[in-house]
């Protein structure tokens, strides 16, 4: 930000042409009326500043929380600019921590910095080592040169070009051969508790399954994100016979261009070691395929690709049919072992009873690392997605320290790792936790909130499935911020970030946003920075941030955390959430 420069007072000679000990005299002379003048008018601001009113959030019975520090920021309380937290990010996004891609030289480097801020804070250490939690992974990465898509029809071989046709996912143990029959299921979904099952009535054993990613409008939106999870879907398919699965991506949905997605394609995946882990046992098979090149799949099926790809544009129900081509696959994967950590601390509370129970803000902080150069570029920064969400954590922890309230809750604070992975830092963390089970009352995840246009609307990942939403709405409005829940349901970002698998284990959980109005030009600022930015190298620190915006969200995000830190009751699931049925998990007795 350009700042004007302060002019210098003249020199005295200057002004007066008089003699130095006139000089003085007269400077003398002013000197003690400027000094009344400046009492006086210091005492009119005090006065001032007790007279203005306060505006405390209200609660469900329409009491007010300020005294118990629940509302918004107030005078006692820290106030955020985003300065501080552009200057963490700064340093998180720097070109010399490499991209913190899981497990590598620079995020480690980056662990180490979080650690000293969380000492410099006086955070105590909960990891299993320290302020750390130690995970081992399984490195898989495709060597293309051994490895081979086809198309077989009538016995004539048609092969698929990997990076232009369709690209293997390694986030699944494939298998070194695979040939089988294809299946397009449309959306590929069952979702019982609606009595939707797009696999119904089709013959799957031993096929490998071809869909379109998405579901159909009808489904709401958190219920079809959770039946769109790898694991969920896998579930589902695999009791059903399938051996492998084929995604089309939907050109409507897609948040990075197909050009990218394939740049990268022979990008190492990761996977948690441990059968415990595994949700997708008996997938063979996981391909990726280019919606421009998805003709070859349907050739002699009756069926056109542009039918398709129609309906998918308007979140319509699809046909489901065999398919005349059987896919050929071959795959040559190299494996490893690759360690890296979550970083967990905590802020013990006060009171003697609720300061066993932990209110959780987490956010990752690995990103993609080193990958094809984009412009000539290389590193893939993350500043957005998520030193942003890192530095909002650093910050409030920063402004903790500052403060000298109290809560009666403690926090704990979870930099995870391997979120760019699969989710995997925050899947281990809730599956092992390092706090007593049944603890954690509420999660507050930040990810690629995306300060990079006015704080006008916030949008609320999980809004109506517990009364953390509830609390969220409360504080944001009481700063003049509009609330709404997920405007784009068919992107799934209920799924797509850590908040998730907190959720999975029954901790009430959400995310949050700077959000847009539906076809406003901010809309499409949002479209185009995920189109040009996101998991790009121009993903750095050369971008517009709103700083106010930035800053405004942290207040959100401070205002929630004490209301839900000081709240005599636990945050509850609402009677009509899906999401009701994991709630016996977080009480620790699973």
């Amino acid at each position: 930000m350009h700042r004007t420069r302060s002019l210098p007072l003249r020199n005295g000679d200057d002004i007066l042409a008089h003699s130095e000990n006139a000089t003085k005299r007269t400077l003398a002379a002013m000197r003690k009326p400027l000094l009344l003048c400046s009492r006086i008018f210091t005492t009119i601001l005090f006065l001032i500043a007790l007279a203005r009113p306060q505006s405390p959030v209200r609660g469900a019975d329409g009491r007010s929380t300020a005294a118990s520090g629940a509302g918004t920021a107030s005078a006692t309380q820290p106030r955020f600019d985003g300065t501080t937290w552009w200057n963490y990010v700064k340093i998180l996004a720097a070109d010399n921590m490499e991209g913190r891609e899981t497990g590598s030289p620079g995020l480690r480097k980056a662990q180490e910095y979080v650690v000293e801020q969380l000492k410099s804070a006086g955070l105590e250490p909960v990891g299993s080592r320290s302020y750390y939690q130690p995970i081992r992974f399984e490195s898989r990465q495709i060597v293309e040169k051994e490895s081979s898509l086809a198309l077989m029809h009538n016995g004539q071989v048609e092969p698929l070009t990997l990076g232009e046709d369709a690209i293997f996912s390694t986030r699944v143990d494939l298998a070194p051969v695979v040939n089988a029959p294809l299946v397009f299921a449309g959306y590929g979904l069952t979702i019982p508790e609606l009595g939707h099952n797009d696999l119904a009535d089709l013959n799957l054993r031993d096929k490998v399954v071809v869909i379109f990613a998405g579901a159909p409008a009808e489904i709401p939106g958190a219920l079809a994100s959770h039946y769109q999870s790898a694991g969920e879907r896998w579930k589902a398919l695999h009791k059903a016979g399938a051996v492998g699965l084929i995604t089309i991506l939907n050109p409507a949905a897609m948040d990075i261009p197909w050009s990218r997605i394939s740049a990268n394609r022979a990008h190492p995946s990761m996977a948690l070691k441990g059968t415990e882990f595994d949700e997708t046992t008996g997938e063979e098979l996981a391909v990726t395929f280019n919606p421009e090149k998805a003709q070859k799949l349907f050739e002699g099926s009756g069926h056109t690709l542009q039918e398709l790809l129609d309906l998918v544009k308007d979140r319509k129900p699809l046909p489901r049919f065999s398919v005349i081509p059987t896919i050929r696959a071959k795959a040559s994967v190299n494996k490893k072992t690759v360690e890296s950590a979550n970083l967990v601390a905590e802020l013990q509370g006060s009171d003697p009873k609720l300061k066993n129970e932990y209110v959780v803000l987490s956010a990752h902080l690995d990103h993609l690392g080193v990958g094809e150069p984009i412009n000539g570029d290389r590193i893939y920064n993350g500043a957005m997605d998520n030193a942003s969400g890192s530095a909002v954590l650093l910050d409030v922890i920063a402004s903790l320290k500052k403060s000298p309230k109290k809560l009666k809750r403690s926090l704990l604070f979870v930099f995870v790792t391997g979120e760019e992975k699969g989710l995997l830092g925050s899947r281990y963390f809730t599956t092992h936790p390092t706090v007593k089970p049944g603890s954690m009352i509420a999660n507050i995840n930040i990810d690629m909130f995306l300060p990079i246009v006015p704080l006008k609307v916030l949008t609320v990942y999980g809004l109506g499935e517990s009364d953390l939403g509830d609390m969220a709405r409360e504080v944001a409005q009481s700063l003049g911020v509009q609330v709404q829940a997920d405007p784009e349901p068919q992107r799934n970002e209920f799924i797509r970030s850590d908040q998730y698998n907190f959720i999975r284990h029954g901790v009430p959980a959400l995310a949050m946003g700077v959000g847009f109005e539906k076809g406003s030009p901010e809309q499409e600022i949002f479209k185009n920075w995920r189109t040009q930015r996101y998991h790009a190298p121009s993903d750095d620190l050369d971008q517009p941030v709103d700083l106010a915006a930035a800053g405004k969200y942290e207040e959100i995000i401070h205002g929630l955390m004490l209301r839900a830190a000081d709240d005599p009751g636990r945050p509850q699931w609402k009677p009509d959430s899906f999401f009701r049925r994991y709630a016996p998990m977080a009480s620790g007795l699973y």
